[in-house]
């Protein structure tokens, strides 16, 4: 898959797993949430008794919130979790059912992105040998990446888009994800009634590796931290008289405080051709990735890869016409992170 391939890191299969995986229940995240809970420990045997308590708390608190957790009429999983939320069964009767039911199907499909297994593993089923799982060295490898954080924070706020669209029903409502400004957030509307999403910062950090879109500096989305990436209209909302729904996810990017505000930050320019094509390539990963951003993007920009494009350079050319507006392109400061790095790196130094 394009996604991990040119830029193939450990926090990149992980994240092709929690983005682009097949969701039929909501377990695929709150396996994921279990185990970033478990690392601390350092055990590497993890027995299903052990991970059943964060799992399956991690599924009750979602509950709580978004009673849809899976696409099927019903779960003997998921009615032990509603029935522990209201207090009707015991915490040992609930990791019971999780042992028995909650885990049939996740721990063989977790490493399965579009029908196929990525080539890293982040654990291994022991369960016939061990009564458990075994956590692989790529996992603990990736629990002391700069980016670990970051997973966190990303896979909760994918897990929040993907239940709002089951809540809501795809086809008819979540079609319309907004964008709030001030807030900094996603949204959508339900019966002319507003419904908050999540932060727009975590929805968007995997698609783009943790990086920031322009020059590829690592960034933060811990509230606080020096690196807190900023989020940025590509196409610069100055322009906003020239282009129409300029707030549309399809032009929202997270940038380091450098490209977007620093002394040679991009501010009201319009970012180069060759940023337009990366553009293009990281509003693909949403249509890859399957609901919701997939439906929005789509609405957004077109049916279609060309029409998609075309949305693109009709409003680039749209907001270069006017001549406020000039051409930015920054110096990287790490390596691309789509497709054809080489050439795309030897072009910008080139040019710049």
């Amino acid at each position: 898959m394009h996604f991990y391939q040119a830029d193939p890191s450990l926090e990149n299969y992980w994240r092709g797993v929690i983005l682009f995986g097949n969701n039929v229940a909501s377990y695929k995240f709150a396996l994921a949430h279990a185990l970033y809970d478990l690392h601390s420990k350092e055990k590497e045997r993890i027995t299903m008794d052990e991970l059943a308590h964060p799992f399956s708390q991690h599924l009750c608190r979602h509950l709580e919130h978004a009673p849809k957790q899976i696409t099927v009429k019903s779960s003997q999983f998921i009615d032990a979790c509603s029935r522990f939320n209201r207090g009707e069964i015991s915490e040992d009767d609930l990791l019971n059912v999780t042992v028995k039911r909650g885990f049939a199907n996740v721990i063989d499909a977790f490493h399965n992105v579009n029908r196929a297994e990525i080539d890293v593993r982040f654990f291994v089923d022991e369960r016939k040998s061990h009564k458990g799982i075994r956590l692989t060295d790529a996992f603990f490898k990736l629990t002391e990446t700069q980016q670990f954080q970051n997973l966190i924070h990303e896979t909760d706020a994918r897990w929040r888009l993907v239940e709002r669209a089951w809540e809501m029903g795809v086809s008819s409502h979540l079609l319309a994800i907004e964008y709030d400004d001030t807030q900094q957030i996603l949204f959508t509307r339900k019966n002319d009634r507003r419904v908050d999403i999540t932060s727009c910062r975590n929805s968007l950090n995997g698609y783009q590796k943790g990086r920031c879109f322009y020059c590829f500096r690592p960034v933060s989305l811990a509230s606080g931290d020096i690196d807190l990436t900023d989020v940025d209209h590509f196409i610069p909302w100055s322009a906003r008289d020239y282009v129409a729904n300029i707030n549309g996810v399809w032009n929202l990017v997270l940038a380091c405080q450098n490209c977007n505000r620093g002394k040679e930050g991009k501010f009201a320019h319009v970012p180069s051709q060759l940023l337009l094509e990366r553009l293009h390539k990281r509003n693909e990963y949403f249509i890859n990735s399957h609901l919701p951003l997939r439906e929005t993007l789509i609405k957004q920009t077109g049916k279609s890869d060309i029409a998609r494009r075309s949305f693109l350079n009709t409003a680039w050319q749209s907001a270069r016409n006017n001549k406020l507006f000039h051409i930015w392109h920054p110096q990287a400061c790490g390596d691309e992170l789509f497709d054809h790095a080489r050439f795309l790196s030897a072009q910008c130094a080139a040019i710049f």
